[in-house]
């Protein structure tokens, strides 16, 4: 049976969720974009709510929310500021999300409680200067200890939370020779000697959200800090990155269709040669077309994150709604900065700034290129031509 309504449980979430981004966020997002301020005020009232531990168990403090609920989250404030978007997105998914599946008991207890609260924010570090999609090129080391510690030496780079988190997974290399299959998880608080961020990454978008690289100067954890099996970071990513790519793809949803309704909006309230914009043909196509792309999308992220909520394999549909919604994002941001005309390329309006924070959904969790790149190995890997569907 195919049921398209979300529950009434959800209908409550999204509502609460959308007042709380009016109330708290959308007074202050373009002061905290323009003054590239990250929103340090704002994380209690985060964790408050629930939002910085989505995906936690709520026997460490969590709200333990299903892949769906955690979309519609996200787009809910996408549609208001990115860069809260992709901060909840990445402390839940990334690092949070990280420590959940392939911790150990102690460490999601030393760890998890915090999180949850927005005590403490979590950063995540499988970027480097010279290796992004290329996780082989990685050149940070981990290397036993003759007493079983570690000592942890390169440098990150692209970290959101970088410099403001609390605990970052930091992903290094233990067996070169494996390439990607030689990689490990580790756990650095912020304060270990030789760990430090050592600069804030200035953006296109996103501004008020913290970027920054990360250096790693012989830096010693216990093997208590390993996180996961020896050799397994890299296979253990692709699993993180999976849901990722659902959240991200939902931050990309919530950007354009902010951006569509303040289109809507200023179509209706502006004239020209005698009449609302909106009453022009060429401008109800414009619409139409962006709206139907965004809707599009949103069914292929809500179908990959019921997969994941079944306990389905989704990293395909999760990679095609991905995809899908950061193009469509993209196009619907053109759309309504056209829509605007010239004001539309100012700072007066929201959408230039929709449109700057969307690109990042092209790029980050796999960039469109690396996409089609699962998505046509997955297919051709079938061996024939059926897509697989599930509804």
């Amino acid at each position: 049976m195919i049921d398209f309504e979300l529950s009434e449980d959800q209908k409550a979430l999204q509502k609460t969720v959308r007042e709380f981004a009016q109330a708290e966020i959308a007074p202050h997002s373009r002061r905290w974009d323009n003054e590239s301020h990250f929103p340090h005020e704002l994380i209690p009232k985060l964790g408050a709510l629930g939002l910085l531990g989505m995906t936690t168990p709520e026997e460490y403090g969590g709200s333990e929310m299903s892949m769906l609920d955690v979309a519609l989250v996200i787009e809910e404030l996408a549609a208001v500021d990115g860069s809260v978007a992709i901060t909840v997105a990445s402390h839940n998914g990334l690092c949070s999300g990280h420590i959940n599946l392939f911790g150990s008991e102690d460490q999601k207890r030393r760890y998890l409680p915090d999180l949850a609260s927005g005590r403490k924010l979590g950063a995540w570090g499988l970027t480097e200067p010279s290796s992004g999609s290329d996780a082989a090129g990685a050149k940070t080391r981990a290397t036993r200890l003759e007493d079983g510690s570690w000592s942890l030496s390169g440098q990150k780079t692209f970290i959101t939370q970088g410099s403001v988190g609390g605990v970052a997974v930091i992903l290094a290399v233990t067996s070169p020779e494996k390439k990607q299959r030689g990689i490990t998880a580790f756990l650095v608080d912020y304060g270990t000697p030789g760990f430090a961020a050592s600069r804030r990454i200035e953006k296109m978008g996103l501004h008020a959200s913290d970027t920054a690289e990360l250096t790693l100067d012989d830096v010693r954890v216990p093997d208590s800090q390993r996180l996961g099996e020896i050799d397994s970071g890299f296979i253990d990513t692709l699993r993180i990155l999976d849901k990722g790519r659902i959240t991200i793809g939902a931050m990309a949803l919530g950007l354009g269709a902010g951006a569509m309704q303040a289109a809507i909006r200023y179509a209706k309230e502006r004239r020209q040669f005698g009449k609302s914009l909106a009453e022009f043909q060429a401008i109800q196509n414009m619409i139409a077309q962006a709206v139907m792309e965004l809707d599009a999308s949103r069914l292929l992220l809500q179908r990959a994150a019921w997969m994941h909520d079944q306990g389905l394999r989704f990293g395909l549909q999760a990679s095609m709604g991905k995809l899908y919604a950061a193009q469509a994002a993209m196009r619907a941001c053109n759309t309504a900065v056209q829509i605007h005309g010239g004001y539309g390329y100012t700072r007066e309006f929201p959408v230039e700034k929709a449109m700057r924070d969307a690109k990042l959904c092209e790029i980050g969790e796999g960039t469109n290129e690396i996409q089609r790149l699962v998505i046509s190995r997955e297919l051709l890997s079938k061996g024939d031509l059926v897509v697989p569907g599930v509804i």
